[in-house]
């Protein structure tokens, strides 16, 4: 299981809308889950991104590129959405917004 920030039952989500790098959608796909929830990153954004981006607890191949763009969604707990990247530019879309029919 993944730690996940929780508050006022919004759970924080990461996501670099910068262009250049992805966060999570340029981690291996065995932490993208973890670097999309971890705590310890949504705590260095919060208090103002000072210092070195903290990845040390991920192994030395983690791309941090889009740490300095990083920025943190709040979305109700249970709610299902996936992370789109166009050139390194990271959006979420929630799951029920997408508009799934063929014109």
């Amino acid at each position: 299981m993944v730690d996940k920030v929780i508050r006022d039952g919004k759970v924080a989500i990461l996501i670099s809308p910068g262009f250049g790098a992805g966060w999570s959608t340029w981690a291996d796909h065995e932490i993208r889950e973890q670097v999309l929830f971890d705590p310890i990153i949504v705590d260095w954004v919060e208090n103002g991104k000072i210092g070195e981006v903290p990845i040390d607890h991920y192994n030395d191949f983690f791309y941090s590129g889009g740490a300095e763009d990083l920025v943190i969604e709040w979305l109700p707990v249970g709610t299902q959405f996936v992370v789109g990247e166009y050139d390194g530019s990271e959006s979420i879309q929630i799951l029920e917004d997408i508009d799934w029919s063929i014109a």
